[in-house]
């Protein structure tokens, strides 16, 4: 059998990847960009990757025929676009549009619990693509889940983030709004099972878990696990406007996400009863069980995927391609060249850099400039990185996003996604026992210029203290 997967670097996506080849499918999967895949999967004798852009139609010919069952996994809740609706109708219409040209029996959609007249953006949308595809010439069926509870999710980082960060917690009225909160690995369990079942044909089900709570009591729960003792005040004074600020600078979320998330967290999710657990023999855990799991991967550095790595589907996208040869005129260039003394040991230690391992000199500034950066709306360095010493291109690590990483190149490339007046790039590379650290940074304007001007005294000491760092096998 052959199964298409659109959304395949996403976080559902690589979730879903494993489970298939279990049960020895054959998996064509659908990436914006060549020069991001899954390096787990490179070369697997089951799985195809193809380059596909579902907002630009020409290049959904790349899609096989022949395919027997598509996954439609394309969401976008950080996008900044103001017209992300009309992009995610696009990208499902362009998707209709063709699976209907091919042998698709099934397309599995999994979109969000929408039981509310006054729905958010992000779930109106949702429904809106939902109402696209069911008006193709293949078999729907929609699963509706609640909140998404595992490692890595967007709504377990930030509830890790206020329970971990703040005792103490004076909240806005919308914690003590209802929803219905499903494990990850049940999610994935009913889209795994669902293939080709006929009797999901053209439904809808909403999947949850079995307990209905507050996001409150969500982050009590959360801090019992955690073995913390938390306090919350609700106060009803705090406007959506605030409550974004407040989940910006509190948790690792970005603005436009933050937003997103009040906007939604306003409005009760709870799933309407069926008998989707009995067909498919799906019994879901409770939630404290689904953040006790989360947690052995997190501690096991097992984290599969995770928000902070996926880049916006519904916003025109700027291939990595485009930013892996940092352009060599109009720059301000900074080349550190030292000897290496045990390259294995520098490779490691290039390969675990940002994080919790921090940049190897002055993390102090390091985090000084990620708060700067917050400061003027960008995404600081809470990001961090998924894993502690696995990179692949595509990864966050803190305020980067990683464009090339190759072991067997010795080289990694990282391109600034902090908010700068320019594009800024930093690159390591071995050549025959030497490291070659550069940083590339295009100004934009007479801003730019200042800004180059106004960090070069820091860079001095600060890309030279990391180098000498990097190098040395008995610093760790």
């Amino acid at each position: 059998m052959k199964i298409l997967i659109t959304g395949t670097t996403g976080y559902i996506g690589l979730r879903l990847i494993p489970i298939l080849l279990q049960d020895n499918y054959e998996l064509v999967c659908c990436v914006r960009d060549l020069d991001r895949l899954p390096e787990d999967y490179a070369g697997h004798p089951n799985i195809k990757f193809i380059e596909v852009d579902f907002l630009k139609p020409n290049t959904l010919i790349n899609i096989p025929k022949d395919i027997d069952l598509a996954y439609y996994l394309i969401h976008s809740m950080s996008s900044t676009s103001t017209s992300f609706e009309r992009l995610e109708s696009s990208c499902a219409t362009h998707f209709k549009n063709y699976i209907q040209t091919t042998t698709c029996q099934q397309v599995i959609y999994l979109s969000g619990i929408v039981n509310d007249n006054h729905l958010s953006k992000h779930l109106r949308s949702r429904k809106k693509v939902e109402n696209i595809l069911s008006k193709g010439k293949f078999n729907l069926t929609t699963f509706r889940a609640g909140i998404i509870v595992g490692s890595g999710s967007a709504s377990f980082e930030i509830i890790r983030d206020l329970v971990e960060k703040l005792p103490v917690m004076i909240t806005p009225k919308w914690l003590l709004t209802k929803t219905q909160p499903i494990a990850v690995s049940d999610v994935i369990l009913f889209l795994s099972r669902a293939v080709l079942k006929k009797e999901l044909y053209n439904n809808a089900y909403d999947i949850t878990g079995t307990e209905i709570l507050t996001y409150k009591e969500m982050l009590l729960q959360f801090a019992n696990v955690r073995g913390f003792k938390r306090y919350i005040t609700t106060v009803p004074i705090m406007t959506p406007k605030l409550s974004s600020y407040w989940l910006y600078f509190v948790t690792t979320t970005s603005y436009s996400l933050a937003v997103s998330l009040v906007d939604s967290m306003k409005v009760e999710i709870i799933g309407k009863p069926s008998n989707i657990n009995k067909i498919l023999d799906v019994q879901p855990i409770k939630y404290k069980k689904a953040v006790k799991n989360a947690f052995e991967l997190i501690e096991q550095n097992t984290v599969v995927s995770s928000w902070k790595d996926a880049v916006n589907t519904s916003q025109p996208y700027d291939a990595f391609g485009k930013h892996i040869n940092p352009p060599k005129f109009g720059c301000f260039k900074d080349l550190r060249i030292q000897n290496i003394i045990d390259e294995k040991k520098t490779i490691e230690k290039i390969w675990a850099i940002g994080g919790d391992t921090g940049w190897y000199y002055g993390n102090f500034l390091w985090k000084l400039r990620g708060y700067i950066d917050l400061l003027f709306g960008g995404v600081g360095l809470r990001r961090g990185r998924t894993h502690l010493n696995k990179i692949q291109t595509g990864d966050v690590i803190d305020f980067w996003r990683v464009i090339y990483a190759n072991k067997k190149e010795k080289k990694l490339l990282l391109y600034a996604e902090m908010k700068l007046p320019g594009e800024a790039w930093l690159e390591f590379k071995i050549i025959n026992q030497k490291l070659f650290q550069r940083a590339v940074f295009r100004p934009k304007g007479l801003y730019g210029r200042l800004y180059w001007y106004a960090v070069l005294p820091f860079h001095g000491f600060i890309f030279n203290g990391m180098i000498t760092n990097i190098i040395n096998p008995n610093k760790p």
